[in-house]
């Protein structure tokens, strides 16, 4: 019994670092016209944003680029940390029908610069807000 204490008591300390570090990433970003909101949450041992709404102008936009449904379109995947409060990954671009290359940094705690190249010319960049 006391082995099996002991055992539970060691998996909750190790779980427990994890938990505190949520990073600054983590949480609701909407768009600078708010037509989308995505979900930045783990996935392995990565980033990752997924769409959780969007306009219907936004879905009618997306449809016109052979995306089927942006609700639910993994947005950001793959990212990383690539310096202070950056994080290199891929960001999905409806217009595309592709992901390419994108940082994200963290330029306030209620503030992200989404930036995406594609072929390493043609770049834009965004800045999200966290939603409250």
């Amino acid at each position: 019994m006391r082995a099996l204490i002991l055992s539970l008591f060691a998996s909750l300390m190790l779980a427990l670092p994890a938990a505190a570090s949520a990073s600054p990433l983590e949480g609701l970003w909407t768009n600078p016209k708010r037509s989308v909101v995505v979900r930045v949450a783990p996935c392995g041992n990565a980033w990752c944003g997924k769409v959780v709404s969007a306009t219907a102008r936004e879905e009618a936009k997306a449809a016109r680029y052979g995306v089927d449904e942006l609700e639910g379109e993994q947005m950001l995947s793959s990212l990383r940390p690539a310096g202070a409060n950056r994080w290199k990954g891929q960001v999905f671009v409806p217009k595309l029908g592709r992901k390419v290359g994108s940082t994200v940094t963290m330029t306030s705690r209620t503030q992200m610069k989404v930036s995406g190249c594609f072929m390493g010319v043609v770049c834009k960049t965004q800045i999200w807000t966290r939603v409250s």
